[in-house]
C-alpha cells in the first residue's frame, strides 16, 4: 500500500500508520463550510475505514454529515483538516488536474435523481461507452466495455434505450454500469434508491452487490434509510459529524446445518478514545454532561454522576 505526497507521488505507507492495509481511510477528517459569518462544521473528526471490496453503507439523520463525506471520497469537496487516503491517492493534496485523473481513473458516482445520472437523449450503450471516450478509449473497446457493464447488472436488454424508455430501476442500474465503466476502484451511491420502490431498491443493491463480489469493487452507499442496513454486510451510523455507532452482519452455520444471519451493533470508538454513547441510553440512565467510569474486569462501567450513592458495577457498560 501506498500513500501520496504534496507533489501526488505515491510513497511507502509508513509502518503502523492507521489505516495502512485499508483501501478508504478517513483520519480525523474535518469539513468546515463558512456561510456568511456562520461557520458549519459538516464534519468533525471522523475516523472510517474500508477495506477493499467491501460493500458499506453509511447512514444518518439530514445533516449529520453523510452527504459532505460522499463529496470528499469523489474528490468534489476538499477536507478543511485531517487525512483523506484512497488507494494511492491523498485527498487533501490534490491539485486540480490530479482530481480530475483521480475522478477518471479510481472513482465512480451514482446520483439520486436518474436524471442527473444519464444523457437523455443517448441509449443505454451510449451512456456506459461515454466515460471510456472520455479516457480515449478505442470505439471497439468501448462498445465491448459497454456491453460487458450492462450485462453484469442485469440490463443488457435496454442497450438500446434511451432513459424514457426505462423504468426508474433500470435507469439507476444502468447508472450503475455507467459508473462502473472506466473499472473505478471504488463506486460512491449517494442515496440511489431514494426513489424507488422496495422491490425495486433491491435490484439497485444486487447490481451494488454484484459490482462488488464480481469486479472487486468497493462500494459506499450514503442513505437515511436505515432498512438498507439488512441489504449490506456493514452500515456506518453518522451522527454529528462522527461516525458513532456499526452494525455488522455475519452468517453463521448452526448445529443443524442451517445458516444464519446476525446482526450485531457496536458503538465506535474513536483514535482519541471517544465513544458516542446512543440517546436511548443516556435519556435511560439520566446521563448529562459528566459521567463517571469504572474499569471493571471485563467492560467499562458508565454511570451517571448525579447518583454518588452508585455502587461498582451499577450503570451501562460499553
Amino acid at each position: 500500500m501506498s500513500r501520496t505526497t504534496l507533489q501526488g507521488l505515491p510513497v511507502p505507507a509508513q509502518r503502523g500508520e492507521f489505516g495502512r492495509d485499508a483501501l478508504v481511510v478517513c483520519d480525523n477528517l474535518v469539513r468546515i463550510y463558512q456561510t456568511g459569518s456562520v461557520e458549519v462544521q459538516a464534519l468533525q473528526g471522523l475516523d472510517l475505514l474500508v477495506s477493499a471490496g467491501e460493500v458499506v453503507a453509511v447512514v444518518g439523520a439530514s445533516g449529520s454529515g453523510k452527504s459532505t463525506l460522499l463529496a470528499v471520497l469523489s474528490g468534489v469537496d476538499a477536507p478543511t483538516a485531517g487525512r483523506v487516503r484512497v488507494g494511492p491517492w491523498d485527498l487533501a493534496a490534490m491539485s486540480g488536474r490530479q482530481r480530475v485523473e483521480y475522478r477518471r481513473s479510481t472513482v465512480g458516482f451514482v446520483w439520486q435523481q436518474t436524471a442527473r445520472n444519464l444523457v437523455p437523449y443517448l441509449t443505454s450503450a451510449q451512456n456506459a461507452a461515454l466515460p471510456l471516450g472520455l479516457a480515449g478509449r478505442g470505439r471497439r473497446e468501448r462498445r465491448a466495455r459497454a456491453a460487458e457493464v450492462l450485462d453484469l447488472v442485469g440490463v443488457g436488454h435496454c442497450a438500446g434505450r434511451r432513459p424514457r424508455e426505462m423504468s426508474g430501476g433500470e435507469q439507476q442500474r444502468v447508472a450503475v454500469a455507467v459508473a462502473l465503466a472506466n473499472a473505478p476502484r471504488l463506486l460512491l451511491a449517494d442515496e440511489p434508491t431514494g426513489e424507488l420502490d422496495t422491490a425495486t431498491s433491491h435490484e439497485v443493491f444486487d447490481a451494488l452487490r454484484t459490482a462488488s463480489s464480481e469486479l472487486g469493487t468497493t462500494v459506499v452507499v450514503v442513505t437515511h434509510d436505515p432498512s438498507v442496513s439488512g441489504q449490506v454486510e456493514r452500515t456506518v451510523a453518522i451522527r454529528d459529524g462522527r461516525t458513532s455507532s456499526e452494525v455488522l452482519r455475519r452468517t453463521y452455520e448452526g448445529e443443524d446445518g442451517a445458516r444464519r444471519v446476525v446482526a450485531e451493533e457496536y458503538a465506535v470508538m474513536d483514535r482519541a478514545g471517544r465513544v458516542q454513547i446512543p440517546r436511548e441510553h443516556r435519556e435511560a440512565l439520566e446521563l448529562t454532561r459528566r459521567v463517571r467510569l469504572a474499569l471493571e474486569a471485563d467492560h467499562v462501567a458508565v454511570r451517571p454522576d448525579a447518583r454518588p450513592d452508585a455502587r461498582p458495577g451499577e450503570g451501562a457498560s460499553r
